[in-house]
């Protein structure tokens, strides 16, 4: 199974890194972004996309703003 056309690994990396960074657990940042940990797992390692609302509620549960998750993402891409 290959990644989704429009995967964006950089952004779950970036997700991955803060939540470690800010010592959340999946299960913790799942449930404040109203997902669930398997998607939340999927979106970590890159295998699928989040909604522009599941960002925002995942940048929320980290405590960062969509745009640094974004510029966080970004860097990680290069």
């Amino acid at each position: 199974m290959g990644l989704p056309s429009q995967a964006q690994p950089a952004l779950g990396e970036a997700i991955r890194r803060l939540r470690a960074k800010k010592a959340i657990s999946q299960e913790d940042l799942a449930h404040s972004a109203g997902i669930t940990t398997g998607t939340l797992s999927r979106l970590e390692r890159g295998l699928s996309n989040p909604t522009w609302s599941t960002v925002k509620n995942i940048a929320s549960g980290l405590g960062v703003s969509m745009v640094e998750l974004v510029k966080q993402a970004d860097k990680l891409d290069r």
